[in-house]
């Protein structure tokens, strides 16, 4: 199963601000649309990410001053991404060795959706329920 039948079934709408916007805005943002993370552009060029841990850690390291700050004092800058042919087990391992939740999917420099680690689990279960039944059903016929 690949990114494109995620993206297919959800869409490719994604949260985005710029590096300038207030880490408040952000976190309105993420609690407003019951998301985890915004993508951060600076124009059409994806710059970062800020997440949910990201506004936490900044809490933490900075105080509630953080959240006065801009997106781009706190964001993740090194995004690693996917697109849209790779698949669930590829960006399963991703978010693991990277230790993070949210995955932009770019095509030829284009951001056009994410997916998040719900979204993955979801599909693999959806896929794993599906081989299930394909069993029950062989089994039945043999």
């Amino acid at each position: 199963m690949k990114v494109a039948w995620i993206l297919n079934e959800k869409g490719g709408d994604v949260e985005t601000a710029g590096a300038d916007t207030p880490v408040n805005r952000i976190a309105a943002l993420l609690a407003e649309k019951n998301i985890g993370a915004v993508v951060i552009k600076d124009g059409d060029r994806l710059a970062g990410i800020l997440s949910e841990r990201d506004i936490v850690r900044a809490v933490a390291q900075d105080g509630v001053g953080a959240l006065q700050e801009k997106a781009g004092t706190y964001m993740t800058a090194e995004v690693t991404t996917c697109t849209r042919n790779d698949t669930l087990n590829d960006v399963m391992q991703k978010m693991t060795s990277g230790r993070f939740r949210h995955i932009p999917v770019v095509e030829d420099g284009n951001l056009i959706g994410i997916v998040s680690i719900g979204d993955i689990v979801k599909r693999r279960i959806q896929e794993v329920e599906q081989e299930a039944r394909d069993m029950r059903d062989y089994i039945a016929m043999a």
